[in-house]
């Protein structure tokens, strides 16, 4: 490609608008232009890029035996009713009417449509398995997007769609695709981990996540460096603290606390540790016979994990933070000095696990300006309702394969694979004959493929002050040729020319900067643009019978015989 022939858009500033390094750089580099909010247009250098990795992804999805097909864009509200997500899902579906007043969303997702291609398709067990995928436009209507194309509205993802016998046979599905998970994502050249995690709105049971890793990621990913074990924050395993419950020290005992409601400070007024402390969280479950309102206690110094609070039985059908005239029906006081004891009205108390074990702990009194110190279970109040892991871990937990401690560091989702079993199969009546003749359930995964987030998650982790450092797998060019004085040299340009030539007729994906700019102007184009590597002519060093290779992390150039570059380059690009 010449760059005369090519459409070049960068700019020097970023929009006021742009929050994320990612979002800054493509907009600069000319990447995308914001169409709408979370709504963007893909320039010429943002295809390419997006080209590669759907490339990627399509290679190694169809290594893997899966088979490509394309589902519309719109879909029919029959089908989403079919399974209850019509009325399940929130705002964020994107519903619209036809002409005839008949209802269809703009699909975030294809699980309901490949099952009804499967129910229609396939009726024998000689049929069966099959793995379907297509490269599609999503739409979400995020309530705020932002963060560029990491969190838009609209969108490009790859989602595939396993049918098995049975889920012996749907575990290899996934565990295949998980395989070529991993070389995809190797073969776009990121640092990424697999963690398991939690399912989500899309149901199902076994799930693991691909994230990016990523100073910027919103995900929180646990690991441990001694171990393969990794999770996200969500499902990520909090062993108990606290080996077992010792036994009371010393009389419980209600003390002053005026206008201190916040653990840290409660420690401090008392002079005992924080680890000493208990936090309270109220929630309600609404119920036909009115709100039932839950206690859930974590130590101190610990979260409440919303996430594994909604397994819990009782919870696991929603529940919301409590109001305020429901804390005070139920505790007697406002929220900042509320405990397990002396509470006006009962209610469901549920102990993290550490907390559990605790003894002479610190908890509000359920009256405004007191604590009580010094509470044991049993002696000074029942046993918990429930214990249950209700926290997030904290770096230096034990890990929960027991191989060391674990370690806390931030990621950007780009994949997602999960075993759904017969979630949507049983619900749509997705079922094949078996070897006897009889009627069985589709067994089912899904496996999903950010695209266009993958671009923006590629540059959150690969980008310095001068722009993005593109992978060379996926990098809009692969190497780019900078001419210096191409208007005025004939040698300049030939030698460019035919450097171009014989690395495109070797196959390279090589840029000829022919737009005969200053030096400076094309270096500054292409590092903002993320070009893995570059070759400067000029006159001076062809004289010398020299010209320069630099790639796009070197702080400086070398020097390389004009005799040697294309053979150089070549090496360089293909590695």
């Amino acid at each position: 490609m010449r760059a005369s022939q090519f459409f070049i858009a960068t700019l020097k500033e970023a929009p006021t608008d742009a929050e994320v390094v990612s979002h800054k750089l493509m907009t600069r580099a000319g990447m995308i232009r914001k169409l709408a909010g979370g709504i963007y247009s893909y320039m010429p250098v943002g295809l390419r890029v997006i080209r590669k990795i759907e490339a990627i992804v399509r290679e190694e999805m169809n290594r893997a035996g899966a088979i490509e097909l394309l589902m519309p864009l719109v879909q029919p509200a029959e089908l989403w009713q079919e399974t209850g997500r019509w009325d399940k899902m929130g705002p964020e579906m994107l519903r619209v009417k036809d002409r005839h007043d008949r209802d269809f969303i703009i699909q975030p997702t294809s699980e309901e449509v490949v099952t009804d291609i499967a129910r229609g398709e396939i009726h024998s067990y000689r049929q069966l398995p099959k793995n379907f995928y297509h490269i599609q436009t999503k739409f979400r209507d995020e309530r705020r997007p932002r963060f560029g194309v990491m969190r838009g509205r609209e969108f490009t993802m790859k989602d595939a769609y396993s049918f098995d016998r049975d889920e012996a046979g749907a575990e290899k599905s996934y565990q295949a695709m998980y395989a070529a998970y991993v070389k995809i994502f190797e073969r776009l050249g990121l640092t990424f981990r697999a963690v398991r995690a939690d399912t989500g709105a899309i149901g199902g049971s076994l799930s693991h996540e691909f994230q990016v890793i990523a100073d910027t990621g919103e995900d929180l990913i646990v690991y441990c460096p001694d171990s393969d074990y990794a999770a996200n924050i969500e499902l990520a395993e909090a062993l108990p603290l606290v080996a077992e419950r010792a036994a009371p020290g010393t009389a419980m005992q209600k003390v002053a606390t005026p206008d201190t409601i916040r653990c840290e400070d409660v420690a401090k007024l008392v002079g005992l540790p924080l680890e000493r402390t208990v936090k309270s969280v109220v929630l309600a479950t609404d119920t036909p016979l009115g709100a039932e309102v839950w206690l859930l206690l974590v130590r101190g110094d610990h979260d409440l994990n919303e996430v594994k609070a909604g397994k819990l039985p009782g919870l696991e059908g929603g529940f919301r933070f409590a109001s305020e005239q429901e804390i005070i029906e139920h505790f007697g006081c406002p929220p900042g000095f509320l405990g397990p004891l002396n509470t006006k009205k009962p209610v469901k108390v549920v102990a993290d696990r550490t907390v559990a074990n605790m003894s002479d702990f610190v908890s509000g009194a359920n009256e405004i300006g007191f604590h009580i110190r010094d509470i044991n279970w049993g002696r000074d109040l029942p046993e918990p309702d429930l214990i249950a892991d209700i926290r997030n871990v904290v770096a230096g937990d034990p890990s929960p394969d027991g191989e060391g401690k674990l370690a806390i560091q931030r990621g950007i989702e780009v994949g997602h694979v999960f075993f759904l079993g017969t979630r949507y199969s049983a619900a749509m009546n997705c079922t094949y004959l078996d070897e006897t003749g009889k009627p069985r359930t589709m067994v089912m995964g899904c496996y999903g493929i950010g695209v266009t987030r993958l671009v923006g998650a590629a540059i959150e982790q690969n980008h310095d002050e001068r722009g993005i450092i593109w992978p060379a797998s996926i990098a809009p060019f692969t190497l780019v040729i900078c001419p210096v004085g191409w208007g005025k040299s004939e040698a300049v340009r030939e030698a460019a020319t035919k450097l171009y030539e014989d690395l495109l007729a070797a196959g390279i994906d090589v840029m000829l900067d022919d737009r005969d700019e200053r030096p400076g102007v094309m270096f500054a184009d292409w590092e903002l643009i993320g070009v893995p590597h570059r070759v400067t002519i000029g006159d001076r060093g062809l004289k010398e019978g020299m010209v320069e290779y630099q790639h796009r992390r070197d702080k400086e150039a070398a020097k390389v015989p004009l005799t040697e570059i294309a053979a150089l380059a070549l090496q360089k690009a293909c590695t």
